[in-house]
C-alpha cells in the first residue's frame, strides 16, 4: 500500500477504482504482502529445518490457500471443513495438520481417514483414538505449557485455565495412554496465544516443550504454534521475528544435537501472514453530529468487521476519497441495531457523505468472522495479484440468505 499522486495504491492499482468496480463494502487483499511476510519468516529461520503451516482460520478463501501452497507452506486446520478446503486447494494430506478442540471422535476419525496429520489436545480423545488406531496412525499431542500470553483474554490459549491442550503436568498420564495403546507420537505442539510481542515468551515456551519432548523418542517435529504481533499503528512495535529466528533456531539446533536426531521446527502463523495484506473499504452513508460527537455512519457494521467490538482491536482508518486536506475528529460507526463502533475520536481528513473509508489490517479474522446479522449480506472479496485485481468471492445477494430455508406448512 502506498500513497501516490493523491491516491492510495495496491500494487499500482488505485483502491478507489477497485471499490468503484466491485462495490462497497469490500475486502481487498494484496498477494505480494502475503508472500513477502512468508519469505521474511522462512528467512528468519533459515538456519534450521523449518516448516511454515498457514493457519487457515485467519482467511480461508481458496485462492489465498493456493498462494501459500505455491510458496511451499503446509496448512494448519482447526475443523474438518478447513481440512476439506485445504484438500480442494491442492494441499497434500500429509502437509495438513488438523488441530481441533472439543470436537467429536467421529470427526477426528473422519479426518484421520483422509490421511491428514492429527493433533490431539485432551486425554479422552487420545484414549479413544488409541483404542481405534493403535500404532497404525501416528499422532501429534498438543500440550498446555501454562503460560499466560496474548493481546486479549479471548486469544490467550496457553494458561492454566485454558480449554486448549493437555497440561504438561499430565505428561506421565499421556505416556501411559500412549504405551498402553502402542501409539506412535510423531510431534508435540503448543500455542500460547496471539499478539505476543516479547520474544522471551516464545523462548520460555520452547524450554517447556523441549523438556517435554525428551519423554517421546519417536518425534519427527515440534510445533511452536504462532501468535506473532503485527503492527496496527504506524509506530507499533511488532514481534522481532529476526531475533526470535536467530535465538530459537540456535536453541532448537542444540537440542537436536543433544537428543541425536534431526527434528523439524514448525510454526503455524495466520495473522502474521495475512493481516497487513488485507484492507476493508466502506462507504459513508451519513455524517451525524450530536451535542458532543461527530459520527461517520458507514454502509457496514460488526457483521462484516467485528474485531474492534469483539477484541477492542485498533484498525487504522483513512479517507481514501480525500487523502489530503484538513483533518477533523470523527467516531466511525456501522449500521447494525446495536453499538458497533470501529473507532472513537479518530483524526481523519474531512469526510463527506459518499466518501470511502479504508481500514488497514483487515486480512485476518475479518471476512472469516463475518456474519449475516440483521439479515445483511456479506461483502465480496478481491485479490490484487501481480498488478491485476481478481474477484475471488462474489457479493452475497438476498437469495443467498434464503437458500437453505425450508418453509414449513404452518
Amino acid at each position: 500500500m502506498e500513497l501516490k499522486r493523491n491516491q492510495y495504491l495496491i500494487d499500482g492499482i488505485p483502491v478507489t477504482k477497485i471499490v468503484e468496480k466491485y462495490g462497497s463494502p469490500l475486502y481487498i487483499y494484496d498477494s505480494a504482502k502475503m508472500v513477502s511476510q512468508y519469505k521474511r519468516m522462512t528467512k528468519a529461520f533459515s538456519n534450521t529445518k523449518v516448516r511454515i503451516n498457514y493457519a487457515a482460520k485467519a482467511l480461508t478463501n481458496l485462492n489465498i490457500l493456493k498462494i501459500f501452497r505455491q510458496q511451499g507452506a503446509g496448512l494448519d486446520a482447526v475443523s474438518i471443513q478447513e481440512v476439506r478446503l485445504g484438500l480442494k486447494a491442492g494441499f497434500d494430506p500429509q502437509d495438513i495438520i488438523y488441530t481441533p478442540n472439543c470436537v467429536s471422535i467421529e470427526e477426528i476419525c473422519e479426518v484421520a481417514d483422509m490421511g491428514v496429520r492429527i493433533n490431539i489436545d485432551n486425554i479422552s480423545i487420545l484414549e479413544q483414538f488409541g483404542h481405534r488406531y493403535g500404532s497404525s496412525i501416528p499422532v501429534c499431542i498438543r500440550i498446555n505449557p501454562h503460560i499466560l500470553a496474548g493481546g486479549n483474554q479471548k486469544i490467550s490459549t496457553g494458561h492454566i485455565d485454558s480449554k486448549f491442550g493437555i497440561s504438561i503436568y499430565q505428561t506421565p498420564l499421556v505416556k501411559r495412554v500412549v504405551e498402553t495403546n502402542n501409539m506412535r507420537v510423531e510431534g508435540l505442539h503448543m500455542h500460547t496465544g496471539s499478539d505476543i510481542l516479547d520474544v522471551e515468551v516464545f523462548l520460555r515456551g520452547a524450554e517447556i516443550i523441549l523438556d517435554t519432548a525428551k519423554e517421546f523418542e519417536e518425534l519427527d517435529y515440534i510445533d511452536f504454534g504462532s501468535g506473532f504481533k503485527v503492527a496496527y499503528k504506524a509506530d507499533d512495535i511488532e514481534t522481532d521475528i529476526e531475533a526470535l529466528g536467530q535465538q530459537l533456531s540456535k536453541r532448537f539446533n542444540d537440542y537436536c544435537k543433544e537428543v541425536g536426531r534431526e527434528l523439524t521446527l514448525i510454526f503455524e502463523p495466520g495473522k502474521y501472514l495475512v493481516s497487513e495484506a488485507g484492507f476493508f473499504v466502506a462507504r459513508t452513508n451519513v455524517i451525524k453530529q450530536t451535542t458532543s460527537t461527530v459520527f461517520a455512519g458507514l454502509d457496514t457494521g460488526m457483521n462484516h468487521f467485528i474485531r474492534p467490538m469483539f477484541y477492542d482491536a485498533y484498525h487504522d482508518a483513512v479517507n481514501i476519497s480525500r487523502p489530503n486536506g484538513k483533518t477533523r475528529i470523527y467516531t466511525l460507526v456501522g449500521y447494525i441495531c446495536e453499538t458497533d463502533t470501529f473507532g472513537w475520536n479518530r483524526k481523519i481528513t474531512e469526510i463527506s457523505e459518499g466518501d470511502y473509508i479504508m481500514f488497514r489490517n483487515a486480512g485476518a479474522y475479518c471476512f472469516a468472522m463475518a456474519s449475516n446479522y440483521n439479515s445483511r449480506c456479506r461483502p465480496a472479496e478481491v485479490l490484487v495479484h501481480e498488478g491485476r485485481d481478481h474477484l475471488i468471492r462474489k457479493r452475497e445477494e438476498f437469495d443467498d440468505l434464503t437458500r437453505n430455508i425450508v418453509e414449513a406448512e404452518i
